[in-house]
């Protein structure tokens, strides 16, 4: 039997106070709305933000008519509900490897700083490919570990680990770097085409960062984008799903019940008070407005 993979759940941490808010990463912020803005369709029904978190960029998604942010932290996603409140937007706090959704709910979906903290990526795509429409839009976002730095340290036998093999090297406990070959190689194996790179935060040093303002940075990282080197420590990668199935994306609607479906069992869910039921009696609790489908309540 497959071990389960471990799962990173930021829970009530405060990751945003102590990696964003205030903390000298206005450039990488800026870098990745930028990119963003320039990937994402004029206009769409339903996008899925995979590892939304407290919803740090989700307001770079209002061209789609709903937004679903799914993570596993209901305390992020608790978060993140006081900023947007309900209208357009879905809350669903799940394991990514057992999404609650039907087949062709998205027309889009992002993964942006997420996916280093996948140890089983063929699963966790693969359930990306299974919730997406015919030519869905995917943007994915991965650390690079054959990335300049990492490379300059190679060299100098500072590293522990070699950036050029193309094996994931996990530096710390769930957190992952990944080599291009080995990211765009899954992504094709699960249906994705890809149609554009972007390499990004070619600046992000400190001392560079302290030394040149945000807006001159940002240009200059936009400058280096236009290389197509696979060189700095973040990627880019605008996919399109092939399928082919004749899968249409399921329109948008103010009743989730249209698209959620129970993670275990795959069976249509009910309403019953503050929880969501299956026929057998399953039942899943919606705290403060999330839905949690981490752990049945039964």
């Amino acid at each position: 039997m497959k071990e389960r993979p471990r799962i990173c759940d930021y829970g009530d941490s405060s990751y945003r106070q102590d990696f964003w808010e205030g903390r000298g990463r206005d450039y990488e912020d800026a870098v990745e709305r930028r990119v963003l803005a320039k990937l994402l369709p004029p206009a769409g029904e339903r996008l899925l933000e995979i590892g939304a978190g407290f919803g740090r960029i989700t307001n770079e998604y209002r061209m789609f008519r709903q937004i679903v942010l799914l993570d596993y932290s209901l305390e992020q996603l608790q978060y993140a509900r006081g900023r947007f409140g309900d209208e357009g937007y879905l809350y669903v706090a799940a394991d990514a490897y057992q999404m609650p959704f039907r087949k062709g709910t998205f027309d889009a979906a992002t993964m942006i700083r997420v996916i280093h903290h996948f140890e089983d990526l063929p699963t966790v795509l693969a359930q990306i490919e299974g919730v997406l429409s015919d030519k869905a839009n995917f943007i994915l976002e991965y650390a690079n570990k054959r990335n300049l730095k990492a490379m300059l340290r190679h060299l100098l036998g500072l590293n522990a680990w070699n950036p050029y093999t193309l094996s994931p090297v996990e530096f710390v406990e769930l957190n992952f770097n990944f080599h291009p070959e080995y990211i765009e190689r899954q992504v094709r194996d699960c249906g994705f085409e890809l149609r554009t790179t972007i390499p990004v935060s070619w600046l992000r040093l400190g001392l560079i960062k302290r030394a040149l303002p945000t807006g001159l940075l940002v240009r200059l990282d936009a400058a280096l984008q236009g290389t197509g080197w696979r060189l700095s420590p973040s990627v880019f990668l605008d996919l399109r799903l092939k399928k082919g199935s004749g899968t249409e994306v399921v329109a948008a609607s103010s009743d989730p019940l249209t698209f959620l479906k129970c993670p275990l069992t795959g069976s249509q869910l009910r309403r019953e008070g503050d929880a969501l039921v299956t026929r057998s009696g399953l039942r899943w609790g919606i705290k403060q407005g999330v839905f949690d489908f981490r752990q049945p309540l039964n």
